[in-house]
């Protein structure tokens, strides 16, 4: 059976047991549909919450960008990895014992002020779309080359399943469709990680693997990341392993704490702490979580290693003297029917040539391939469009790296099936839970809050589930046209994250002398320093500038956006009236570590 046929099996098995939970555990009340009824066993939440923040940008986009950035790469596996360990020892057990049911909530009762409320659930939703963005977009990609559609028809399957479960069961329904989602995606991502290293150093232990020697072949008995530097420096791309190659130390920090700062700020993480029965619970969930997110992101840099070492080696990039034809290995021809890699002969030698801008290349050819016309005699997609500013003849949408890796490997063709199903379930599960935010954040924070206090549970359910299929045509449409690649896209989420929610949520906590006036104010100069930069410097956004802010990329520039929010909260808060008596003596009630105590609901 072929890869095609393999793929419809496993995605359609996996996708009849994410609607089955789904129809199981769908809900009539509004408790239920927010967070669960409160129930969840911390087992179940910790593999809720792994999948529900490993996306599509820690399966697809982390690892690809690892692969081709090298160590640079790795700000996205520390900013990450470390705001989740912020996350659960700063703000997790705490909001759990605030009892509420969105960030919105927290943010509105906190300070007090229907304003503040309107304020937070107006980030919620421009953090949750920009973040459900980079969702839809894996989803096309997957869709897109095992099922042979265009990104476009994918996004539109990934859009309809994943209104279904979320509309269907709420919380309740996505935190079981995740536990599932999770076993599935993990599975996917270890599999042809073990398989590979073992094919190409000999070791069944991806994390030593790719630290160890190549077992055979011209490179047989040498380091695979020294062999990835020596490759590297020749391409003119500079060293794998060498630090920070393509960043300075100003950009490594912002983005890093960006990273960071937003995980601990995600509205949709957050709001699984609220599901659980009591505070003691939201802990033992946290490290549950903790420990299933570190298998993946442990074994990342090692398929990155993997998937560039097998990339350059089918390709025959290594083999600089070589001067017959370059014969395109059929990996390349599957992938480029979807526009996702194609190559453009320059110089009309007849060989793929794929430079760093040492060596007169650059980043890639510009413009993204969107079809398979002009085919070559290569049997690649020409782009009419290409520039002529580089010698650089090959464009690789890095978001295809983990997908394409079984494939280059020679894997059977249930693993590479395997691992699409995988990136679907990575997608679909933050997707889902970044909608919920979206849908709750309107119908409770604002029909239920603000609008109409006396509505019924069957119209704040109609409400959520109208404002869930609104947000799925939103999320639809910027999957389609995203504003980069699914990591850039997502880390764009997380600075918006961090400049609006982390400051106010930190402060609320730990500060009880934060009022109102100092939250709506800090949320208001973060975030909308941050949305000015991000569209003055973002190209697809129409920005014409290059980064204006002492050369801060628009992924870490999140963190100046924090540090605005942070200084304007207490300022502001310091010039006017302290908050009520009742909040703050409310503040200091929460900020007692009983861990083990019930959920008090304020």
């Amino acid at each position: 059976m072929g890869i095609q046929g393999w793929t419809y099996i496993m995605v359609g098995l996996t996708f009849g047991i994410y609607l089955t939970i789904a129809w199981m555990a769908r809900v009539k009340d509004a408790k239920g549909f927010y967070v669960a009824g409160g129930g969840v066993s911390p087992l179940a939440n910790g593999l809720a919450t792994a999948a529900d923040w490993m996306s599509a940008a820690s399966f697809l986009g982390m690892a690809g960008i690892i692969a081709f950035q090298g160590y640079s790469g790795s700000v996205y596996l520390m900013g990450w990895t470390g705001g989740y360990v912020l996350l659960a020892l700063l703000l997790a057990p705490y909001l759990r014992k605030f009892g509420k049911f969105t960030v919105p909530d927290f943010v509105g009762d906190r300070y007090y002020s229907d304003a503040a409320r309107v304020v937070a659930l107006i980030c919620a939703i421009i953090v949750s779309l920009t973040y459900v963005a980079g969702q839809m977009r894996g989803v096309g990609v997957v869709f897109s080359r095992f099922l042979e559609v265009p990104v476009e028809i994918g996004v539109l399957i990934g859009m309809f399943i994943v209104f279904f479960y979320a509309g269907l069961g709420g919380m309740k329904g996505i935190t079981y469709t995740q536990v599932a989602q999770y076993c599935v995606l993990i599975c996917a991502f270890l599999i042809p990680a073990i398989a590979i290293s073992m094919k190409i150093t000999g070791t069944p232990i991806p994390q030593i693997g790719f630290g160890s020697e190549i077992l055979s072949g011209p490179d047989a008995g040498v380091s695979l990341l020294a062999k990835l530097d020596e490759i590297g420096v020749a391409l003119g791309f500079g060293g794998y392993t060498s630090p920070f190659a393509n960043l300075n130390m100003l950009n490594v920090i912002c983005i890093t704490m960006a990273l960071m700062v937003g995980t601990a700020g995600l509205p949709h993480v957050i709001i699984r702490f609220y599901t659980v029965p009591s505070v003691r619970a939201a802990r033992l969930s946290a490290g549950y979580a903790l420990l299933f997110i570190a298998i993946l992101y442990t074994t990342a840099p090692a398929v990155a290693a993997f998937a560039r070492y097998n990339m350059i080696n089918t390709l025959g990039a290594v083999d600089y003297n070589a001067e017959e034809k370059v014969e395109v290995p059929g990996w390349v021809n599957n992938w480029a029917r979807t526009g996702l890699i194609a190559w453009v002969d320059k110089n009309d030698d007849g060989k793929i040539q794929f430079l760093g801008a040492a060596a007169g290349g650059g980043e890639a050819i510009e413009g993204t391939p969107t079809t398979v016309e002009g085919m070559n005699k290569y049997n690649l997609p020409n782009i009419s469009n290409a520039s002529t500013d580089n010698a650089n003849e090959l464009y690789v949408d890095r978001d295809i790296m983990v997908l394409a890796n079984p494939e280059i490997a020679g894997l059977p063709a249930w693993v590479i099936a395997l691992v699409a199903a995988g990136g679907l379930a990575a997608a679909l599960s933050t997707a889902s839970g970044l909608l919920l935010v979206i849908a709750s954040s309107i119908s409770h924070d604002l029909y239920y809050r603000i609008i109409n206090r006396q509505a019924s549970e069957k119209q704040r359910l109609l409400v959520g589930r109208i404002m869930i299929g609104v947000a799925v045509i939103a999320a639809g449409y910027f999957g389609i046209n995203p504003p980069g690649f699914v990591a850039q896209v997502v880390a764009l989420a997380f600075g918006l994250a961090s400049s609006s929610f982390f400051p106010i949520i930190l402060l609320g906590i730990f500060w009880k002398r934060a009022n109102r006036e100092g939250a709506i104010a800090g949320m208001c100069c973060g975030m909308g320093f941050t949305l000015l930069y991000i569209f003055t410097c973002t190209p697809v956004l129409g920005g014409t500038m290059d980064p204006w802010f002492l050369g801060i990329k628009t992924t870490g520039i999140g963190t100046i956006g924090m540090l605005i929010n942070f200084i304007v909260t207490v300022v502001v808060s310091l010039m006017t009236p302290a908050p009520p008596q009742e909040i703050q003596d409310m503040v200091e009630s929460v900020r007692i570590p009983r861990g083990a105590g019930a959920a008090v609901d304020h």
